[in-house]
C-alpha cells in the first residue's frame, strides 16, 4: 500500500530581506505589485495584497525586533523551504546586495509571498519577535493605531502567526481566483 500526499506547488514565490525600518515598506510594496502584475493577478487582489504587506511590515518595524543574523556555518543544516532556510537565504541576499553594512546595523526583516496553483496567495513577514504576540486589536474610535490586523482580517480569507526559535512570522492568505474569493462569508464565484 502506498501513501500519496498531495502538496500544492507554488507557481510563483519571492523572498526578500529588507532593513528593519519604515523605509522598507515602500520598496517591498513596489516589488510585490510588480511581481503580481507580471503574473496577471487582478488589480483588486494586488491592491489588497499590497495593503496587507504594508500593515504586516509596518507592524514588524514598529513592534518587533529585527531578525538575528544567521551564521554562514549554520546554513548547511537547514531544511530547504523552511522559514529558517528562507531567513538564511534572505540574509545571504542582503549581504550580496551590500546591505551588510549600515543597514545590517538596524537589522533585517524577511518579506515573502507565494502564488499557489490553487488560486491562493500567501503573504508573510518574519521578524525577531516582540514583547507581545501579534493580535487583532479593539481600538477606540479616537485611538491613533491598533487597526492594522483588523484590516488584514477583513481583506484576507485567513491569517495567523507562526513561531520559530528567534523569529515570528505573521501570514495572510488572499484568494486570487473567484472561486476562492470571499468577503463577509459570502462566496463570489
Amino acid at each position: 500500500m502506498a501513501l500519496v500526499v498531495a502538496r500544492d506547488v507554488p507557481t510563483s514565490s519571492a523572498t526578500m530581506a529588507v532593513p528593519h525600518g519604515p523605509e522598507s515598506v515602500s520598496a517591498a510594496r513596489r516589488r510585490l505589485r510588480k511581481d503580481l502584475a507580471a503574473r496577471q493577478v487582478p488589480d483588486v487582489v494586488i491592491d489588497d495584497a499590497v495593503l496587507i504587506l504594508s500593515e504586516l511590515l509596518s507592524n514588524a518595524c514598529r513592534h518587533a525586533r529585527p531578525l538575528e543574523p544567521v551564521p554562514a556555518s549554520s546554513h548547511d543544516g537547514l531544511h530547504p523551504g523552511s522559514t529558517a532556510d528562507a531567513t538564511a537565504r534572505a540574509h545571504a541576499q542582503a549581504a550580496w546586495l551590500g546591505q551588510g553594512t549600515a543597514q545590517a546595523d538596524s537589522g533585517l526583516v524577511v518579506v515573502g509571498w507565494e502564488l499557489h496553483s490553487d488560486g491562493l496567495l500567501t503573504v508573510e513577514v518574519t521578524d525577531g519577535g516582540g514583547p507581545t504576540r501579534p493580535r487583532r486589536g479593539s481600538p477606540s474610535l479616537t485611538a491613533r493605531g491598533g487597526r492594522g490586523l483588523g484590516i488584514v482580517g477583513q481583506l484576507a480569507s485567513d491569517w495567523g502567526v507562526r513561531d520559530a526559535p528567534g523569529e515570528v512570522t505573521v501570514w495572510a492568505v488572499l484568494p486570487v481566483r473567484a472561486r476562492h474569493a470571499r468577503r463577509d462569508g459570502v462566496a463570489t464565484g
